[in-house]
């Protein structure tokens, strides 16, 4: 019997998925698991990598069915990858010198313009937005310090 995979991007998001559970899985041998009662550091990673390999699993076996969605994997368009890579290391560097705050959005705003229909009144709301998560979650809620700018 031939495997048919039905729907490419399913299957092999099911093998990523398969692959980061293993990971953890190992992972975790290097701390002792214990017992659900009494659990030691290793038992979350394992739990999560077991989780992972079913849901891989699942998704992989789904993607092989009849029923399933005929789908291929499309050309990647490495624009956006681009933009999107480039604006994560715009907030890497952006972040000691401006703070937190200023950071997060110039990084939202220009992993925004990866988006073919980039509208720059949404991305501006969608980075205050974000701003005003990161200050009430990670800066009152948490009480976390960072670098310099408006948050320092």
């Amino acid at each position: 019997m031939r495997l048919k995979i039905r729907n490419q991007p399913d299957f092999w998001a099911g093998v990523l998925f398969v692959c980061a559970g293993l990971a953890f899985g190992l992972g975790a041998q290097a701390y002792p698991i214990g017992r659900a009662g009494h659990m030691g550091a290793g038992y979350f990673p394992a739990l999560l990598g077991l989780c992972l390999v079913l849901l891989g699993l699942l998704l992989g076996w789904q993607a092989c069915r009849a029923a399933a969605a005929p789908a291929s994997i499309r050309r990647p368009d490495w624009r956006v990858a681009g933009i999107v890579l480039g604006s994560v290391c715009l907030f890497a560097i952006a972040l000691p010198v401006l703070g937190i705050l200023p950071s997060v959005f110039v990084l939202v705003f220009v992993g925004s313009m990866a988006g073919h229909d980039f509208d720059w009144r949404v991305a501006s709301l969608v980075g205050l937005g974000m701003m005003a998560f990161v200050w009430l979650v990670f800066i009152q809620g948490l009480g976390l310090v960072f670098p310099a700018g408006l948050t320092g």
